[in-house]
């Protein structure tokens, strides 16, 4: 079922792709969406799976917890190496002729990202198949907008299309990758609980620090912000029939 999934956010990540050039203004409904389904899930699953499965506590504080306040660093440390954030790419476009290496290193760290959104379907299954779809539909969200970046910021920075493309083939690739690796090395509990509170820490950057200034950039937008509340409160209805 993992397998079948990241086979879907594969093809969610094409999708992502196909349409970066297509969508306009409506990118911003989706994206806005996304982040409200990354929020959900992070909030309603990650979160209270992970600290079911792991007990292990630092100074009173439980260490799912802080493995989250770790993946939430961790993205945005390597975003900040890399001197690009994807949710502002546009301020280095006048000079996308000199960056053609960033662009390649974003695109990597997008394809990497995936790779963990895989995994993390695969260990989600091995916590619980309600868990696991949670965290496949949060992953099916994020790898659109994932495949979206993928085609764009490479081409943004002076890259060829093509070159972009296969970018965008590696990047819909590598879920399925992590699904794999995820559903064949068995993971024990108390680490599983560590690593979905890292995911979920993982999650909360990409939805507040990349994709929902992306999906509000330009002028206010009530649909929108509509849209962000609404991905949260359909995870929610999730996370209840699920429990």
């Amino acid at each position: 079922m993992a397998i079948l999934l990241a086979l879907v956010s594969m093809c969610s990540t094409l999708l992502g792709g196909l349409v970066a050039a297509r969508i306009g203004e409506r990118k911003r409904l989706v994206l806005g969406l996304a982040a409200g389904v990354l929020l959900g899930v992070v909030a309603f699953d990650l979160l209270p799976d992970a600290l079911a499965e792991s007990h292990y506590e630092v100074a009173g504080v439980p260490g799912a917890l802080i493995a989250g306040v770790v993946g939430f660093f961790t993205v945005h440390i390597i975003e900040q190496e890399m001197a690009v954030h994807v949710g502002h790419e546009n301020e280095f476009g006048a000079h996308s002729h000199d960056f053609q290496s960033v662009g390649l290193i974003a695109a990597c760290g997008l394809v990497f990202h995936s790779m963990l959104d895989g995994l993390s379907i695969g260990v989600g299954f091995q916590t619980g198949t309600a868990l696991g779809l949670s965290v496949a539909i949060a992953v099916i969200c994020h790898d659109f907008a994932d495949g979206f970046n993928a085609f764009t910021i490479p081409t943004l920075y002076g890259n060829a299309h093509r070159r972009a493309v296969v970018l965008l083939v590696l990047d819909a690739i590598a879920p399925v990758v992590g699904a794999l690796i995820g559903t064949l090395v068995r993971v024990p509990a108390n680490l599983a609980g560590l690593y979905l509170g890292y995911f979920a820490g993982f999650l909360l950057y990409l939805a507040t620090g990349d994709i929902l200034p992306e999906a509000h950039a330009g002028r206010p937008s009530r649909l929108v912000l509509a849209c962000t509340i609404g991905g949260a409160g359909l995870m929610f209805g999730v996370s209840v029939l699920n429990h």
